[in-house]
């Protein structure tokens, strides 16, 4: 019988894992103004060994743009910057530049096991990523294995997001998918009612939301997103739920998270 240890990190609860291969996972995605296929990572893998950590999915607004050089990407800039030095020592960062209609709001969040350099590495990677991807849009977000990084022209602070979201779950499928399902999800409302708490503790799984959120609204956020795991990862070995704007959810059968 494998001993696991499980560990909340201020509002994330967390067990130590080793990392998954993207290979193992189906990718579905979605948000208020997409609609994904279902899709197999076949190349991830074999990508992430040439050029390192690949986003695991990003959402461009679309809604409104910028223009090279102008006062909403001097501020975004900066903005990006702050966030690169405010997020790594405790793992999450947020905050706004400017004024009026050039007022840019942020937010970075690094998965609660994730040590300070590789939270800064993550987080500087997501800045220069989420440039290239999504490079004249006033709002966008973008989460990789260790981190999120949000940004955008409305005040989004404080507020659950419940627009941008996006799930991935392993294929292998489990032998008694009724008793299954109902441990996952006791294992992640529990996890759900620690991560709102902010305690520390041991625990099986991870849960976690951006300190923005109130204790109510983080509690809220993971339940709804729990209460979606039959749609997305039913029956199945792993998942991560519906991962959300505000919040990061997940459960393996094996190791996926540091020590």
């Amino acid at each position: 019988m494998a001993v696991l240890r499980f560990t909340i990190y201020n509002r994330c609860i967390v067990h130590s894992l080793n990392p998954l291969t993207f290979s193992d996972f189906l990718l579905k995605m979605s948000s208020s103004h997409f609609t994904f296929s279902i899709y197999f990572l076949t190349f991830a893998l074999f990508l992430q060994t040439i050029f390192g950590d690949s986003p695991l999915f990003h959402i461009c607004s679309n809604s409104e743009n910028f223009t090279t050089n102008d006062q909403y990407e001097k501020n975004l800039r900066k903005l990006l910057g702050n966030l690169n030095y405010q997020t790594p020592p405790l793992g999450f960062g947020l905050g706004s530049v400017g004024w009026y209609q050039y007022q840019t709001y942020g937010i970075g969040l690094c998965r609660g096991d994730v040590a300070t350099t590789d939270c800064k590495t993550c987080v500087n990677e997501a800045s220069n990523e989420i440039h290239k991807l999504c490079p004249y849009d006033k709002g966008a977000i973008i989460w990789y294995d260790n981190c999120l990084l949000k940004y955008s022209n409305k005040n989004f602070l404080g507020q659950i997001d419940n627009e941008n979201w996006f799930s991935l779950l392993n294929v292998e499928n489990v032998s008694d998918p009724t008793i299954f399902n109902q441990k996952t999800r006791e294992l992640l409302s529990q996890l759900a009612t620690e991560a709102s708490l902010r305690e520390s503790t041991k625990l099986y799984g991870l849960a976690q939301c951006t300190w923005d959120l109130s204790s109510n609204d983080c509690f809220q956020c993971l339940d709804d997103a729990i209460g979606q795991l039959p749609s997305c990862c039913d029956g199945k070995e792993g998942g991560r739920g519906v991962v959300g704007g505000s919040w990061n959810i997940r459960y393996e059968i094996y190791p996926f998270l540091s020590s």
